[in-house]
Formats: structure tokens, C-alpha cells, sequence
């Protein structure tokens, strides 16, 4: 669990400084306020999300009859080591795939390919009858995918509409407007960002506590037991 919430607070410094990149660029904060800002969404993320993704994460990619500590251990260990080395290159990647991929990878050499969670056959829209890999894997896979594609098609369509809209405004009162709504940008982000990433690791340690026979798996499937509010805090605070 201490490896899960170290990942977790290098996660933080490593994504969450994306939220707050443009506010400190243009100095809407300073880079010590900025910092709290985003530390203060993020944790306030923990009230206002469910656990859908750390669901996913602790059931939905990998079985959890075999995942052990030594899965949970490498994949962790596989996912700071990434991110740690893409920080000091400074390259923009995802630390959810970083992990993904590590869980998906240390189940893999435990148990083989069957540890990937199956389904016979998934109808998709469009696509059609897809078999093998679970809807899980396979929603998780396209939107690795599709996710810079559709935030560049949103971003070009916000900037072109934003650039039309405010043609015409004196830039000392576009300023003043954009300063305002860039700290809520920013605020929505970071909370997007405790909702989503922070699950991540309520869902390792869950598996974990699990694989360490601290949960039954009645427990493990209804809500963590006593342990589900100490796991949503840790997390959300980590990050």
C-alpha cells in the first residue's frame, strides 16, 4: 500500500501540473498558490466521484483470483519507474497507461494471457462483433486511441468559436474575462483529474488488500468493507 500511494504522489507531480500549466504561464497565480490550487481539487475529487474506474482497475482488466503482492508490487513498481524517467526527459505521457500496462504485464508472466479478463463475443456500434478481450479492455484500448483526437477536435472547435465570439472585444476586457474563467479551468481539471487518476489507485489497493487477504471477496465486490473510506481519502490526499 505504501508503494500504491508513493505512485500515486508521483503521479500528482508528474500529470496534475498539466491542470495548472496555462494559470502560471500567464501569471493568473503564482506557482506555490497554483500548486495548492490543483492539491485542493484534487482532494476535494475523493467527495464528488464514485469508484466506477477503480473498479475497473482492481476487476475489470486483470482477474483478481490471480492477481498476488508480486503483481501488484512489479506493475507499481514498472509504472513509477516509467514516470519518474519520462519526468526528467520531459515527455508528456499518461502514468494511467504506465499502469495499465504494468498490471496488465506482471499478470501476464504470472498466469499467462487468460489472466486478461474475457468476454466471448462484445456487439459494438458500428464496429460489430468484436471476440476475445473484455468490454473493459477494449473500451480502455480504444480511448487510448481516440482521446488526443478528440481533445484536438474540441480544442480547435473551442479556439475557433472563442476567436469569433470575442473578435471584436477590447483585449484589457478579454484579459480580465480569461484570467477569471482559467481558474476554473483549472480547478475542473484538477478535480477531473483527483476523479479519475486517484481511482486508479483505490483500485490497486483494493486488489491489494484482497491479495493480502485483508478483504473476502463479498467485500472486495460490494464496496471495500470498513476499508473503503481509508482507501478514497489516502488516494485522493497522495495524489
Amino acid at each position: 500500500m505504501l508503494i500504491a500511494l508513493s505512485f500515486d504522489f508521483i503521479n500528482g507531480f508528474h500529470d496534475a501540473a498539466n491542470s495548472i500549466a496555462t494559470v502560471v504561464s500567464t501569471r493568473v497565480l503564482s506557482p506555490k498558490l497554483a500548486v495548492v490550487w490543483a492539491a485542493t481539487f484534487n482532494f476535494i475529487a475523493a467527495f464528488v466521484f464514485g469508484t466506477a474506474v477503480a473498479k475497473t482497475i482492481s476487476a475489470g482488466l486483470v482477474d483478481p483470483k490471480q492477481v498476488t503482492q508480486y503483481v501488484i508490487l512489479s506493475a507499481l513498481t514498472g509504472a513509477i519507474i516509467w514516470d519518474l524517467l519520462t519526468w526528467w526527459w520531459g515527455l508528456p505521457t499518461s502514468s494511467s497507461h504506465a499502469l495499465i500496462g504494468g498490471l496488465a504485464g506482471a499478470g501476464i508472466a504470472r498466469a499467462g494471457w487468460q489472466v486478461l479478463v474475457r468476454q466471448p463475443k462484445l456487439h459494438w456500434p458500428i464496429i460489430g462483433v468484436i471476440p476475445g478481450l473484455g468490454e473493459k479492455w477494449m473500451s480502455t484500448l480504444i480511448f487510448i486511441v481516440l482521446a488526443p483526437v478528440i481533445g484536438l477536435i474540441i480544442g480547435l472547435g473551442l479556439m475557433v468559436a472563442v476567436s469569433w465570439i470575442f473578435h471584436r472585444s477590447a483585449p484589457r476586457t478579454v484579459d480580465k474575462l480569461f484570467r477569471r474563467l482559467q481558474l476554473l479551468s483549472a480547478a475542473a481539471y484538477s478535480l477531473g483529474h483527483g476523479g479519475n487518476d486517484a481511482q486508479k489507485t483505490m483500485g490497486i489497493i483494493a486488489g491489494a488488500l484482497l491479495a493480502g487477504g485483508y478483504l473476502d471477496q463479498k467485500q472486495f465486490a460490494s464496496g471495500w468493507g470498513p476499508y473503503k473510506w481509508w482507501i478514497i481519502l489516502g488516494a485522493n490526499a497522495a495524489i
